[in-house]
């Protein structure tokens, strides 16, 4: 009685398909995930197709669709609630047990119904989808104690006085998922009377962006410091009103210095010889390492941090606000005490939820808000992506997820600045650095201008290109002008 009972929970294709699971443990939720697949495709005559294509293992099998879930949905038996979307949880269960998120993975040119389609139907076809691996970053050439340029001696005399900062610009961000669309809805929000410019790559300009004229110049801008100092420099600044009777680049150029989506220096006004491009004979090179803790987060409230700094192991963390023992996928401020808590600090702390996902995958950085209130991310790398000014802070609404950092972009830029001395490159350890503020925003268009200004907000610290940076500076020696805070 009791076999009989277990074979009908239990289908012939039900334990094959099992037999062939990758991921170990968890036998109760791989059954159920099983069991509700068998029971969507048995309508859609799927079932063979995919037993065929999990015993072949072969690419060249037909895309298997199901429904695709709601945003925020739950699937049959709760299979989908904590486990991800339905062709991550299956590609999890029969191909990559540690796959961490849909980040990592990329469709084979012939799904039909790849979820990046967004069609009705979704295929969970497992060898359907590639996993992306971490490119290999080139290595960076450095000759030792590199000379000024003429160009560098300009931007050394530049002063910080000189650029007069205003309070940051804010975009907002309306868009999930593909990149493609973040381009398109990325928007700077206008100031009163100005008149949104696009350049030639459609990506959204406005006057104040165009100015600094360099990368190096709009790092300086920034004068971002530690929260911890405060005092003496202020919180981050962005985007310095450009002088009387000073030219801006045509709307048509794209601002200096900004790379392209396939990688290309789109820097017109950088007339590079072929000698600047290659390494000298004495040139040594730098290689990109990964390190064992990929971010460091830090926690504050206003100006002061709280708790001690999280270090990120896992390629997806979650930062959310609950009252659970932070482990190494997750950093819960809940728990964290600061006696000098006011009341709006408190109020805040309350609509943090659950925060926000950061994922670290082949090389790139994703911020996911998870909380029902949007986040505010200033990031200099995602910033430069798009043309806007480093100190640009971007809205991310609930549900919706933007890339935040990319090695090859920074890379391309750290190989840029080798050429223009020490403390150009120097300036790029702020682009290293991410906040990120939750409920409350900071801005040209907020009441808090600062991010120190805001109720709770953390700071990430990429430790790969922190090091990387290291390296290179230790590499080129001491710079010929001594850097300085005020640098």
């Amino acid at each position: 009685m009791m076999t009989s009972m277990l074979s009908s929970f239990n289908p012939p294709i039900v334990k094959r398909l099992l037999g062939w699971k990758k991921a170990e443990g968890e036998d109760k939720w791989s059954e159920k995930a099983v069991k509700s697949l068998v029971k969507k495709l048995k309508k859609s005559a799927g079932l063979d197709e995919l037993e065929k294509a999990i015993t072949t293992q072969s690419c060249n099998t037909k895309c298997i669709t199901i429904p695709r879930p709601s945003p925020g949905g739950v699937g049959d038996n709760g299979v989908q609630r904590g486990k991800g979307l339905p062709h991550v949880i299956y590609c999890r269960l029969w191909r990559w047990p540690d796959l961490q998120s849909h980040h990592e993975l990329r469709a084979i040119e012939h799904c039909e119904y790849a979820f990046t389609q967004k069609r009705d139907e979704v295929c969970v076809n497992p060898y359907h989808y590639q996993r992306i691996q971490s490119p290999e970053l080139p290595p960076i050439y450095v000759t030792p104690r590199h000379s000024l340029s003429g160009d560098e001696t300009t931007l050394y005399n530049t002063s910080v006085e000189e650029l007069s900062a205003s309070v940051p610009e804010n975009a907002s961000f309306h868009a999930t998922l593909n990149h493609q669309q973040q381009q398109q809805q990325l928007q700077p929000h206008q100031q009163p009377q100005q008149q949104q410019q696009h350049n030639q790559h459609g990506i959204p300009q406005s006057p104040q962006q165009q100015q600094p004229n360099n990368l190096y110049q709009g790092m300086q801008s920034m004068q971002a410091t530690s929260p911890a100092s405060v005092g003496s420099l202020g919180s981050v600044q962005g985007s310095p009103h450009p002088a009387p009777g000073s030219m801006d680049p045509p709307a048509d150029t794209p601002p200096p210095g900004y790379i392209s989506e396939d990688g290309d220096n789109m820097d017109h006004n950088d007339n590079m010889s072929l000698s600047r491009l290659s390494p000298s004979p004495d040139a040594q090179p730098v290689m990109y390492c990964e390190p064992a803790f990929w971010c460091s987060i830090s926690y504050y409230e206003l100006n002061t941090r709280v708790g001690e700094t999280f270090h990120a192991s896992q390629p997806s963390i979650t930062v959310d606000g609950f009252t659970d023992p932070s482990n190494s996928e997750r950093f819960c401020l809940g728990l964290l005490s600061n006696v000098n808590r006011n009341t709006v600090v408190e109020q805040t702390r309350r609509h943090i939820g659950k925060g926000v996902r950061l994922y670290y995958i082949g090389g790139e950085v994703f911020a996911e808000c998870l909380s029902d209130s949007s986040i505010f991310v200033q990031s200099p790398n995602c910033n430069q992506r798009y043309g806007w000014h480093p100190a640009t802070v971007c809205k991310i609404p609930p549900g919706c997820n933007l890339k935040i950092f990319n090695n090859q972009e920074f890379a391309a830029l750290l190989s840029q600045s080798v050429s223009q001395g020490f403390e150009a490159v120097y300036q790029l350890t702020r682009m290293c650095t991410i906040r990120m503020s939750f409920v409350k925003g900071w801005g040209a268009e907020y009441r808090r201008q600062t991010v120190t200004s805001t109720p709770c907000w953390i700071e990430l610290h990429l430790n790969g290109p922190l090091q990387w940076l290291d390296r290179v500076l230790t590499q080129m020696g001491s710079p010929r002008l001594p850097c300085s805070s005020m640098s």
